[in-house]
């Protein structure tokens, strides 16, 4: 059996998809391999100081004899934990973290806007492909009477059927869609880090917030203890009344003293409520409907090796750095977005099908059809708006850049600020210590010699006053040393990259890795 011949329209058809597809390879070679206009992308350099703070730190702090009052030996260079929480050996904090971590609705709407920003930039990378649409359509017309010799020829009627496959293409002469595919892409490192951000605040704002509930409760118990004592004394000095050893003011004075005691109870009291209610928020659940444990800061463990990453380092850990670093990459890209504009835009469209006045007509080789048009559209005359949009997003770029730069100025400050607060507050905790205990001696002499009639009940008074102002400042002292930890793990990025419970998302065709 012979081989038939390839209809003329046919042939010219299928001539035209080999040029189109020809066109189109060349394109994408052309397109993919090429320059791109604007920018291109690198981590702003700057001078990263070889210490944080003016001096150089103590390495080691000084130890007090209380709980939560080791000294802490500060490990410069050791890398941070991904689940630093865990140092306080607390089942509590452990616990409250894990579950924030896994139910907070902070955490899940930075997941989806991660997720979000990775759909966007796989529906980007797809402007650097042709677009293929197909189309099948019918239309029914009626043209209007004729005369003919002076005779009327009745209406014409008829259907048109048409199938055909489309075809656009822009090419990228010059890179912009590479550079809003960059852009993309450097979108979901921003959401990427943010995520990490919200990772890191979260679980120290759980570990802050149970620290300040078990430091409430230990104010409680004291305050308590204190008013009964207050009470006491109320007793004692109604009973020297009633044998003529103390005047009517003496037990008025007394009295007020006590209303005193549990006035100031009720705004503990208040706080601790707030912050159960916090961590309940933290876990995302409303405060009926979770059980907070009960925390105490004798539950407890004040980590005593605390790793201290160096400062060049630190722009690579804090989860704000990365970010701004890749706002900065998006603006950069943006900015070679809006060069491109400015230039001429070529596309590529190509049509192949068919026409007919009839269905069974319409594959045949006969009415087949093809178009292929070329179109380069340059901007001419807009009254600027290119040119000052180029403008803004360089104005854009600049200002990313001034943020980074301050967003690497305020980390190392908060480093400095939060070393410094480790080692004061140690010191601090050995002067409330001091005080405690003075005041503790200070209150039984003048409570016995107040019995033996040595003093006035004013000095029994000022001592209950001095006494109760110190031993709240040691359960404040003992919670600023673990509250001071949490914010220097904070500070230095929280130990995120060596987290593996989440792996981090899948890189797209431009985007750059993430470590």
């Amino acid at each position: 059996m012979s081989a038939e011949p390839i209809p003329r329209a046919s042939a010219r058809a299928i001539a035209s998809a080999g040029t189109v597809s020809r066109a189109v390879s060349i394109g994408l070679a052309f397109c993919i391999g090429g320059c791109a206009v604007g920018p291109d992308f690198h981590r702003p350099s700057t001078r990263t100081p070889d210490r944080y703070n003016e001096v150089a730190p103590v390495t080691d702090t000084v130890s007090s004899k209380v709980p939560g009052g080791e000294a802490q030996h500060l490990l410069v260079g050791r890398d941070i934990p991904a689940e630093w929480w865990t140092l306080f050996r607390s089942p509590a904090i452990t616990v409250l973290v894990a579950t924030a971590l896994r139910d907070s609705p902070t955490i899940e709407a930075a997941n989806a806007a991660l997720r979000v920003a990775q759909e966007q930039e796989l529906s980007q990378q797809g402007t650097l492909f042709p677009t293929i649409t197909g189309n099948i359509s019918r239309s029914r017309q009626e043209l209007p009477l004729s005369y003919e010799g002076g005779g009327q020829t009745p209406p014409l009627l008829f259907s048109d059927y048409g199938a055909h496959l489309n075809l656009s293409y822009t090419l990228d002469f010059w890179g912009g869609l590479r550079r809003a595919i960059e852009q993309t892409g450097a979108q979901v490192a921003y959401q990427r880090y943010q995520l990490e951000a919200a990772y890191l605040g979260l679980s120290a704002g759980v570990a802050n917030t149970a620290i300040l509930a078990a430091s409430l409760a230990g104010q409680i118990e004291v305050q308590r203890q204190l008013i009964g004592f207050e009470q006491k004394q109320l007793d004692t000095v109604r009973q020297q009344f009633e044998l003529g050893g103390a005047t009517g003011t003496d037990v008025a004075t007394q009295q007020a003293q006590v209303a005193q005691a549990q006035t100031v109870l009720v705004p503990l009291l208040t706080s601790l409520v707030q912050a159960r209610d916090q961590l309940a928020a933290y876990v995302g659940q409303a405060p009926s409907d979770v059980v907070i444990p009960a925390l105490t800061l004798d539950g407890l463990t004040l980590p005593t090796d605390i790793p201290v990453s160096v400062p060049s380092a630190l722009l690579s850990q804090r989860p704000d750095i990365r970010a701004a670093e890749a706002n900065l990459h998006q603006q950069m890209a943006a900015l070679g977005v809006a060069i491109a504009q400015r230039l001429p835009n070529v596309t590529l469209t190509a049509s192949v099908g068919s026409d007919a006045a009839d269905t069974h007509q319409l594959f045949s080789p006969t009415n087949g059809m093809w178009s292929l048009v070329n179109q380069a559209v340059q901007p001419i005359f807009d009254a600027g708006q290119l040119l000052h949009k180029q403008r803004a997003q360089k104005a854009a770029m600049q200002q990313a850049a001034a943020q980074w730069r301050d967003t690497v100025v305020r980390a190392f400050q908060n480093v400095a600020d939060v070393l410094a607060a480790v080692q004061n507050d140690a010191i601090g905790l050995n002067y409330a210590l001091t005080a405690q205990q003075a005041a503790s001696r200070g209150l039984s002499l003048a409570t016995l010699q107040y019995k033996l009639g040595g003093v006035s009940y004013l000095s029994v008074l000022n001592a209950q006053q001095i006494y109760q102002n110190t031993v709240i400042t040691l359960i404040r002292a003992r919670a600023a040393r673990f509250t001071d930890t949490v914010a220097l793990f904070q500070a230095l990025g929280g130990g995120w990259w060596n987290r593996n419970d989440m792996p981090p998302p899948p890189p797209g065709l431009f985007s750059s890795p993430l470590p």
